[in-house]
């Protein structure tokens, strides 16, 4: 299940170059008000080994980089944003956000957004029956982080140059559809994932998450490149809507559907 939310500001017009948490923070705080159990398990819990199973794209809005922080160019702005969760509770969900307050802040600066419209976005595997096999062509529209975890809990973070990237996303992809469904489900699953490079080099962003704080995190991922991936159209849209890769809930890993004039079923 995927929107599109439209923002106004109201009043500020810098927001920091990190604002990936700050947004991330301000996505369950609408949700918490919604569904209190239910943002707490998105954020205390997960699913299965912690999966959120949502994921949002980057900020579109113009913008001037001034140090560490976007001047905006334009008092409206508009991100997509993607949840796993029964179509039964689209309606639920968009409500949450209709006329809603997104603040993205942090110690230098702050914006303050109302929501402007949520506009549900169409689900374009449909023609597709559940357990069918299809192919389909995704492009990011924020960073893919992939990466080997390491013995201190933290990431070797990989490059879409390296053969293991698109072995991590399948191992990521698997482990969610583990966590939706069970292991033999997961074990099962046929998954293909193809790394398709673009005319211009692969562009990686370094981001920050919880910055000058004990928390501090840098992550980096990905973006200028195609993913083709191959499985049942359930676990398509389970990546679709959880996310690729690592660190969906904070942003990463958000791709979508394209090229509609590319053949998109198999047998």
């Amino acid at each position: 299940m995927r929107f599109k939310i439209t923002l106004q500001s109201v009043s500020g017009n810098q927001i920091p170059i990190n604002y990936q948490y700050p947004l991330s923070a301000a996505i369950y705080k609408i949700l918490a008000k919604g569904n209190a159990e239910y943002a707490d398990l998105l954020h205390e819990k997960g699913y299965g080994k912690g999966f959120k199973l949502f994921t949002f794209s980057q900020l579109n809005v113009p913008f001037k980089i001034e140090g560490d922080r976007l001047k905006l160019k334009d008092n409206d702005a508009n991100f997509q944003i993607s949840f796993h969760i029964p179509q039964a509770m689209e309606s639920f969900v968009k409500g949450l956000f209709q006329s809603e307050e997104i603040v993205i802040a942090d110690k230098k600066s702050k914006v303050v957004f109302t929501v402007k419209s949520v506009e549900s976005l169409p689900n374009s595997l449909l023609q597709h029956k559940e357990n069918e096999i299809i192919s389909i062509y995704t492009k990011p529209l924020s960073p893919v982080v992939a990466g080997l975890m390491k013995v201190d809990g933290n990431y070797d973070f990989l490059s879409p140059e390296n053969l293991q990237f698109a072995e991590s996303l399948i191992y990521n992809w698997r482990s969610k559809i583990e966590a939706c469904y069970d292991p033999e489900t997961a074990s099962a699953a046929l998954l293909m994932v193809e790394i398709v490079p673009m005319k211009q080099p692969f562009k990686s962003r370094l981001i920050t998450i919880k910055a000058d704080t004990k928390q501090e995190t840098k992550i980096r991922g990905w973006m200028s490149f195609e993913l083709k991936v191959t499985a049942e159209r359930r676990f398509v849209e389970l990546l679709l809507n959880a996310g690729a890769g690592v660190y969906n809930a904070q942003g990463m890993g958000c791709v979508e559907v394209f090229s509609k004039n590319k053949k998109m079923g198999i047998k």
